[in-house]
């Protein structure tokens, strides 16, 4: 049998040996025995890694190259592994400059999905929503009892405008107009989906934007505005 196997099998008996006659005191030569477990498998994993360098014949220079690499390489993900909500929220602002509407940030509250939005130039909150999968921008109207879609965005998210029947009187920043009532399969902002949610469809020409109103607003569980963000609770 190869001699490095048989010393590594002799230390994992004796740690498991040591492990085993210290349980009850829960520490091996003053170390927590948690800990010394970890400390007895990252030396063996250091020895195995050691052991394939050396019998690889590369130069040491060479070698501490290709460490120094890799260990570069597991900090970075380790890095990244323990900023990913801060690395997140900077993709989500970067994706927000660049896509009117997209969350500044989503996130979680007592396991709950929270999403933030901010102020377009126009002055309205901005919102880009799915309807049905499908991207739709519209604006966050709280004067709105309900979501309203226009024609447009209504086609793209699957629904046909043709095939509607516009009996609903709605008023909108353009005056008073008539609308269908409609159910759609998914309305989604982030994290926060409702299903079978009813919207209406504004008339062919009749709406300028889609409005996210109040039937989906108040299906939150709160929201509020801090300056220039407005922050959505499911």
């Amino acid at each position: 049998m190869n001699r490095p196997l048989v010393l590594i099998l002799v230390i994992i008996a004796a740690a498991v040996a040591l492990l085993a006659y210290n349980d009850s005191a829960g520490s091996t030569f003053g170390v927590e025995n948690y800990s010394f477990g970890n400390l007895v498998w990252l030396g063996i994993v250091g020895a195995v890694i050691a052991a394939g360098l050396l019998r690889s014949g590369q130069p040491l220079g060479s070698m501490a190259r290709n460490l120094g690499t890799w260990a570069v390489i597991v900090l970075a993900l380790i890095a990244g592994y323990q900023y990913r909500y801060e690395l997140q929220d900077v993709a989500s602002r970067v994706t927000a400059g660049l896509i009117p509407g997209s969350p500044l940030a989503l996130g979680m509250e007592d396991g709950r999905a929270t999403v933030t939005l901010d102020k377009g130039n126009n002055g309205h909150f901005q919102a880009r929503i799915l309807v049905n999968t499908k991207p739709v921008n519209a604006v966050v109207d709280t004067g709105a009892t309900t979501t309203v879609l226009t024609a447009e965005d209504a086609r793209a998210a699957g629904i046909d405008p043709s095939g509607l029947n516009y009996t609903v009187r709605v008023s909108t920043a353009n005056g008073n107009t008539n609308a269908a009532a409609v159910r759609t399969n998914e309305l989604a902002l982030g994290g926060i989906v409702r299903r079978d949610m009813p919207v209406l469809v504004a008339a062919p020409g009749a709406l300028g934007q889609s409005l996210l109103g109040m039937n989906f607003i108040s299906s939150l569980s709160g929201f509020d505005v801090r300056g220039d963000r407005m922050i959505l609770r499911d």
